[in-house]
């Protein structure tokens, strides 16, 4: 009962954590485009904090993948890149519905268990930078079963590639509950062992995520490429 009550209980926020929710939705919405200087000393005024917490919330969203910050030239805001996008989901879609339709007829129970674990923590998890990570754990524990340790690895490198964006579709878009809806429904294919259905609904869900990063950036709701 205890556990309960204390997760109905929110956290106060941390100064930083209040500053890189500003900033977060400011470059989400594009009010800070891509390659605008943060520096912190102007950051500090405005916000009228010490350095300290400005410099933490730079690096936490710098964790997120939003935040560029270079040792000479200091924070900036993260371009995005539309061809990359599309070529990494489009290479992702190809590699994972393929092990997803080796993996499902011999998947374990306890690992769709497990699947469904990862969710519950993305519902649960406060921290973006923990997102993108298991979002890759919930993937990845679908296609285990594929017999394939090859094709498993060039997954999980196209995952690390595309993990920045990850991160954005699921802080900067209000995409975490439809994704989560899109997971749940990909689940549940799965423990049906309706293959055909499971590698539809990945294939929709990895479109509809390249299609909102692009759409976003070409629409000006995200920090784009110059």
């Amino acid at each position: 009962m205890r556990g309960f009550a204390e997760s109905l209980i929110e956290r106060p926020q941390t100064v930083a954590e209040q500053v890189a929710n500003v900033l977060r939705e400011a470059i989400a919405s594009g009010t800070l485009k891509a390659g605008t200087a943060l520096r912190q000393d102007d950051l500090a005024e405005q916000f009228g904090f010490s350095r300290m917490p400005i410099r933490d919330a730079l690096r936490q969203l710098e964790a997120e993948g939003i935040v560029s910050i270079h040792p000479t030239k200091g924070a900036h805001v993260a371009r995005m890149d539309r061809a990359e996008i599309s070529e990494i989901y489009a290479v992702r879609a190809l590699l994972e519905c393929e092990a997803l339709r080796l993996s499902i007829p011999a998947l374990l129970e306890s690992k769709l268990d497990e699947a469904e674990q990862v969710l519950d923590q993305i519902n649960a998890e406060r921290n973006v930078g923990r997102w993108g990570t298991l979002n890759r754990t919930f993937h990845l524990s679908l296609y285990a079963a594929c017999g394939n340790q090859r094709l498993l690895g060039l997954i999980e490198a196209h995952h690390n590639a595309a993990d920045r964006y990850v991160r954005i579709l699921l802080s900067n878009l209000d995409y975490r509950i439809r994704s989560q809806a899109e997971h749940r429904d990909l689940l549940a294919a799965c423990r049906r062992r309706d293959g055909k259905k499971a590698v539809s609904v990945l294939r929709r869900h990895l479109r509809e995520g390249s299609d909102t990063l692009v759409n976003a950036i070409e629409g000006g709701g995200l920090s784009r490429k110059s």
